[in-house]
């Protein structure tokens, strides 16, 4: 079992940049694949980017292309989502994912493991 902690939220206004972090416990964090999913007021969580446990591939929403970058550092158990060119649209509660060793991992559905979330406002 992982649990996941997200900080970095914050309020930005539009074109800015934050940086979100996700902090994992346990050992085995490089054979998870991670992805980071957001919901707005009411609207359904989706998807905005992931990282394959194989290190070969990341995953992106066509909303976040070009502006956001997923990456992660295994010897910190740490995920990040650097976020540029912040839009008010992008302005939602994100949340942290983990599943071991899946797939893609592009739907919420692919997750067994959450965080508790943190709040990115952007303000126009």
């Amino acid at each position: 079992q992982v649990q996941l902690v997200e900080s970095g939220g914050g309020l930005v206004q539009a074109g800015g940049s934050l940086r979100l972090s996700c902090a994992a416990s346990g050992r085995t964090f490089s054979r998870y694949t991670m992805g980071w999913f957001r919901q707005a007021p009411g609207k359904e969580r989706e998807f905005v980017a992931a990282d394959s446990w194989t290190g070969v591939r990341q995953y992106y929403a066509d909303s976040v292309k070009g502006r956001f970058t997923i990456s992660r550092d295994n010897a910190k158990n740490t995920l990040y989502l650097q976020m540029n060119s912040l839009k008010p649209e992008d302005t939602a509660v994100y949340y942290c994912a983990a599943e071991l060793r899946t797939g893609a991992g592009t739907s919420w559905n692919d997750y067994r493991y959450w965080g508790q979330g943190t709040q990115v406002t952007v303000s126009s």
